[in-house]
């Protein structure tokens, strides 16, 4: 951890600890986003001629982990890594308060009008829909920029209760709200997609480490047979493995992030941190909950909102199984002898063809 994103840790961290309450509450956490705001972060990965702070994905990762240690309810991915990627990838200033994004799909259509476009169809399950200030929609080779209000919403939630809004539309659009890409659309597809995964794979990085955290409080204060449960094998040896898994989490999706920045392999980085991560969520949640019993599912008990969102996140952006899917088919079209650089990233080994 670099000075720069140690100090930007620290910040997000304080001003995290300071609306855990509100989080625990509520599907959606205003006056935290607010405060993000006021720091500077919500648009940390966009550049400043774009009216962000100029910031590279490795450190909008970092603020992810932190927000997903608290359970923090902003859709800071959204609009750090996703919309504001897609304004700014258009020359565009992005416009203050939350975003969502959505990329068209079968159930929304997007038809040439006299003076803009005209939006009609369904968008399902866009994250954080309700809380957005402005919806991004990213259509072939154009980027249009909606505002909540011309969209109708049926309200819907994921396994942790966060926003996942159906929204429904039939708007005309005018040209100033139609933004053509500078950049290939397929690629930016593509890294939308990239962005999605890595970004859930952060977020579970942090949910990790807080369960992690608190089933070590709890198995350092909870006494069974006169002496705290922590100080069985048994328990000693689950806890050992969550770290494991924690730290393996966040080497994997900061590698990722990294490679993302430099456009080096990041598919494979992006893929395998997630495969990383979706293992971790699975094998932590787990153990957490058998550590605390049945005190851990309680709605009053911290832990259920870091580990109904290790099980919603597992499953966004691509499970364990999609994840490895994508990297089978970077191994098979490797070739012989192509592993171990497709996993270094640059180094070749010699094949005994070769010498």
């Amino acid at each position: 951890m670099n000075d720069i994103i140690e100090a930007l840790d620290a910040s997000v961290r304080s001003v995290c600890g300071k609306y855990d309450e509100a989080n625990r509450r509520n599907g959606w956490n205003p006056a935290l986003w607010s405060a993000l705001e006021s720091i500077g972060v919500t648009t940390l990965s966009v550049p400043e001629e774009c009216g962000g702070s100029g910031g590279d994905v490795a450190t909008a990762v970092a603020v992810l982990e932190v927000l997903g240690e608290h359970a923090a309810a902003v859709p800071y991915a959204e609009t750090a890594l996703l919309a504001g990627r897609l304004l700014s990838g258009c020359g565009v200033q992005v416009p203050a308060g939350p975003l969502a994004s959505i990329v068209v799909g079968t159930e929304l259509q997007v038809l040439p009008t006299s003076g803009g476009v005209h939006v009609s169809g369904i968008a399902r399950r866009v994250p954080w829909a309700r809380a957005a200030e402005h919806l991004v929609v990213l259509v072939e080779d154009r980027v249009i920029l909606l505002r909540r209000g011309e969209g109708l919403i049926a309200e819907g939630a994921n396994l942790a209760g966060e926003p996942r809004d159906d929204v429904a539309f039939d708007c005309a659009v005018p040209d100033e709200r139609v933004h053509w890409l500078r950049g290939e659309s397929a690629r930016v597809v593509r890294e939308q997609a990239l962005r999605t995964t890595l970004a859930r794979a952060a977020l579970i990085a942090g949910a990790a480490r807080r369960a992690l955290e608190l089933t070590v409080t709890y198995a350092g204060e909870r006494e069974q047979f006169g002496r705290p449960i922590g100080k069985f094998q048994a328990v000693q040896q689950h806890l050992a493995a969550m770290a494991g898994e924690v730290v393996l989490t966040k080497i994997a999706v900061e590698a990722a992030a990294v490679a993302v920045d430099e456009d080096n392999g990041a598919e494979v980085a992006v893929m395998a941190a997630k495969t990383v991560a979706g293992q971790a969520a699975g094998l932590v949640a787990s153990l957490a909950h058998q550590i605390h019993g049945a005190l851990g599912y309680t709605e009053e008990h911290p832990l259920r909102h870091s580990t109904t969102r290790l099980w919603a996140w597992r499953d966004e952006g691509g499970n364990e199984a999609a994840c490895s899917a994508v990297l089978e088919q970077h191994v098979l079209a490797a070739g012989k002898g192509g592993l171990w650089p497709l996993i270094s990233g640059h180094v070749s080994v010699p094949t005994k063809e070769s010498l």
